[in-house]
């Protein structure tokens, strides 16, 4: 029985090649706040009514407010999906430090709502969802079937629903056409103890070539130093 074979010792691996440090990240550029006539109109109208602003958002905040994300159940239109996005920043943002000015934006935590607050519903448009007011009548003009969701979607309060699910919002439910108007139910809901808080959201669709959707959100709530009756 012959021995093993002896072994050839492997060759030394050459060295490493020095490595090279990584190049710092090229810096990025801040988004450009994008101002919101909806918004400081909100605003403008929460001070004269007396109301205390706990939180706003608008769309578009930034230039990276492209496209307005889906909703679930709302079809063809950006009427809902515009209000439920303004409405959920201006939710998570309940608590959060304001910026001062009536252009607070930026990801923001979201702050929670205190068990037991009732909070209303305040809708302002003007005009309303155009855009499915516009496709339904074209379907009825031209004989073709209109799409069930279509008929649920085309009363502005329909989204409401979704927000007082979505979010567990109990108090009452209103639309209106203005700001000012908005503010004014807002602040007799608070003072009625009907409400703790109100989310007054607004939007409009753009309605020509050149414009474009907006929309904005505030969370109110009664005077600091006026407790509720």
């Amino acid at each position: 029985m012959t021995g093993r074979p002896a072994m050839t010792p492997l060759a030394p691996l050459p060295p490493l090649a020095p490595v090279r440090p990584l190049a710092p990240p090229e810096p990025v550029a801040p988004l450009a706040p994008v101002a919101s006539a909806g918004l400081a109109a909100l605003h403008a109208a929460a001070d004269t009514a007396g109301l205390t602003v706990l939180s706003s958002a608008s769309w578009p905040e930034t230039d990276a407010d492209s496209e307005v994300t889906a909703l679930a159940g709302f079809i063809e239109s950006h009427f809902s999906p515009l209000l439920a996005e303004v409405a959920g920043r201006a939710l998570r943002r309940r608590g959060q430090p304001q910026a001062s000015g009536p252009q607070a934006s930026g990801p923001q935590a979201s702050g929670p709502q205190a068990s037991g607050t009732v909070t209303a519903v305040v809708l302002v448009t003007a005009l309303g969802d155009v855009t499915s007011a516009t496709r339904v009548a074209a379907a009825v003009d031209s004989g073709r079937r209109v799409a069930p969701l279509m008929f649920f979607q085309s009363v502005p309060n329909a989204v409401a629903g979704y927000l007082a699910a979505r979010w567990h919002l109990t108090g009452p439910v209103v639309c209106v056409s203005q700001a000012t108007a908005a503010l004014d139910i807002a602040a007799l809901l608070i003072q009625d103890a009907d409400a703790d808080e109100a989310l007054v959201v607004c939007a409009d669709l753009a309605v020509s070539s050149g414009g474009g959707d907006h929309g904005a959100a505030i969370l109110v709530t009664g005077p600091a130093d006026t407790g509720r009756p």
